[in-house]
């Protein structure tokens, strides 16, 4: 929290400093200008206004629950929204191998609505209890058989108090003669678990389907490999979320959390155990012969060891350099009796033993270098080298490692169509919590992708929608991501200083260029207008100037020269109109009229 107000703190004080340096250059501006219409006020009040009306937040959407009703053919669909248990049968079982204590299936379920719920009306199944085992399952419309369709199973989940150790995975009781639903329990068939499950740190999502070997009859369960994506916010966020399988007759598999596949894969490969075993095994009755040598380094047998070799040289020593510091306290010990200490009233001699007051630091040792008997120091020994032992050499006779030959596998099949699973026949929930309060919801079971595609839009899809209506905006986003991740703040600060620091620096440490109001206080022209006005003026000047001298000299040719002189003249500006000058301005100065020289008769 300390480090959360200092960042606050730095925030404001630079959001201050920037709101004073613009304030500043404001008060520059104001002191130039000098005149503001009357009208410009009012178009700008009128423009506050009509920002304020337009800035105000929408209201909230409202958003209205309405039961969600199958689009297709199901074998399956439960949204309790009845607000009864009818169809749901409750374990009277005992787990077997378990204190009576505890042995019972004496967890409570209800039909409820969520704690925080954005819908009202929207109920779901509730495990109400901790610390015991639930049991509860339903009856499909018909039996599922696996052939040419896919599996869908869906259905919801809120941990609404987080969860510290427990599932809320869902089972599919196998078709058998035996399955009762009044005696669920945790050894019943089943062919299909799927659905969260955590304890301790270990968050899970399990998909286990139990598969029958074709030659001995019996049933294995195959469990998909873990997900690659992080699950912890699923248990942790006390939000809704939809957990979907898909499983298709072509063996492929997903596995989707809110309409997101989160893992993905096939029943003959992504298993564990796989499904087929392997053709070959090791032979059990093969053994390792006596000579086999899987040594592939042994010791040097023509080593021997240096006569100098000293092996009951010690590794430390005392080093004989060292000197006593001064001020050493020999005949102090490190710790007294406290002489403060008094002996307890309920001190009992003939139980407790004779009283002694406890150990305390000697006070005279604190100004001294030490107290007590010197000893020196212990270093390193450099004559020490340990016990003496061969060098390691390559073993000529190493054979490798030993293992048993191989032999055909007489357990060995090949299940090209695992898909084909046992027909199963309900739904049941076979739970142990340490947690109360599990939300379950909106459990569908169907062939088609689109059916359960609207069920979710009808029904996880809502809820989705009311709790971003209510969620609150960025910033309170943010502002909670923070409260969890407190590094985060350094983040904000950052993100938020760095670029008003930036604005800052380059927008008021220039220097400041005068503005048009500086020019219509006093309408004075404005310096690039007073340079324009002297050029034009300038250019005026040596134009009225050529412009008499043409006069006179065009005069003064007039009344000097004639007829003959004026058409030989002529003659001569054509002769000079073909002949290319040197340059441009050497054919100026030619042509001008000040230059021409009279021509004598």
């Amino acid at each position: 929290m300390e480090l959360k107000w200092l960042l606050y703190v730095t925030l404001l004080a630079l959001g201050v400093l920037a709101a004073q340096a613009h304030d500043v250059d404001e008060d520059n501006d104001a002191d130039d200008v000098v005149d503001i219409e009357d009208d410009l006020d009012d178009g700008i009040e009128d423009v506050e206004e009509s920002k304020s009306e337009t800035s105000s937040p929408p209201p909230v959407p409202k958003v209205t629950y309405r039961p969600p009703v199958p689009t297709g053919e199901v074998y399956f669909a439960e949204s309790f929204d009845k607000g009864t248990l009818d169809g749901w049968v409750l374990s009277r079982a005992k787990k077997d191998d378990t204190d009576d204590e505890i042995s019972k299936y004496d967890g409570k379920w209800e039909v409820q609505d969520m704690k925080d719920t954005k819908l009202p009306g929207d109920k779901g199944l509730v495990l109400v209890t901790r610390a015991k085992h639930h049991a509860i399952s339903s009856k499909l419309s018909k039996p599922f058989v696996f052939d040419t369709k896919p599996l869908i199973v869906q259905y919801e989940v809120n941990f609404q108090n987080g969860i510290e150790c427990g599932g809320a995975y869902v089972k599919l009781l196998s078709k058998t003669p035996e399955l009762s639903l009044d005696q669920f329990h945790d050894k019943t068939p089943y062919t299909i678990m799927f659905g969260p499950d955590k304890c301790g740190e270990d968050y899970k999502l399990h998909f286990i389907f139990r598969h029958k070997n074709p030659k001995t009859g019996k049933y294995e369960e195959k469990h998909a490999k873990r997900p690659d994506a992080d699950l912890k916010s699923y248990f942790t966020d006390k939000k809704t979320h939809l957990y979907t399988l898909v499983l298709n007759p072509d063996n492929s598999f997903e596995i989707l959390v809110d309409q997101t596949v989160v893992n993905s894969g096939n029943l003959l490969n992504d298993m564990s155990p796989p499904v087929n075993p392997p053709r070959e095994i090791e032979d059990p009755n093969d053994q390792k012969p006596e000579d086999w040598d899987e040594r592939p380094k042994i010791p040097d047998p023509d080593a021997v060891k240096p006569d100098d070799w000293d092996e009951d040289a010690p590794a430390k020593i005392p080093d004989e350099n060292a000197v006593k510091p001064e001020g050493w306290l020999d005949d102090e010990p490190e710790y007294v009796a406290d002489p403060d200490a008094e002996k307890p009233e309920d001190w009992d001699e003939d139980m407790d033993g004779e009283w002694e007051a406890p150990q305390i630091a000697n006070p005279k040792c604190e100004a001294a270098p030490g107290c007590g008997t010197w000893q020196r120091p212990m270093i390193d020994n450099p004559n020490y080298k340990g016990k003496w032992k061969p060098p390691m050499i390559d073993n000529v006779n190493y054979q490798g490692i030993w293992k048993p030959r191989k032999i055909p596998n007489p357990d060995f099949f090949e299940d090209l169509e695992p898909f084909k699973m046992t027909p199963f026949t309900a739904v049941g929930l076979e739970l142990w919590s340490m947690t109360s309060d599990i939300f379950f919801d909106n459990f569908i079971i169907c062939t088609e992708r689109a059916v359960a595609d609207d069920w979710a839009s009808d029904g996880w899809g809502l809820k989705k929608a009311a709790d971003g209506a209510a969620e609150p905006g960025v910033v309170g986003q943010m502002m909670a991501a923070a409260e969890e991740r407190p590094w985060l703040w350094v983040v904000y600060i950052l993100t938020v200083a760095l670029p008003v620091f930036l604005v800052v620096l380059f927008c008021c440490s220039g220097k400041k260029q005068p503005s048009a109001a500086e020019y219509k206080k006093t309408d004075a022209p404005q310096p690039d207008v007073m340079d324009d006005e002297k050029e034009e003026e300038k250019d005026k000047g040596e134009k009225e100037e050529e412009e008499e001298e043409e006069e006179g000299n065009e005069g003064k040719l007039g009344s000097d020269a004639d007829p003959g002189s004026a058409s030989q003249e002529e003659e001569e500006e054509e002769e000079d109109d073909d002949r290319k000058p040197a340059s441009e301005e050497e054919e100026t100065v030619n042509r001008s009229p000040r230059n021409r020289k009279p021509r004598k008769d």
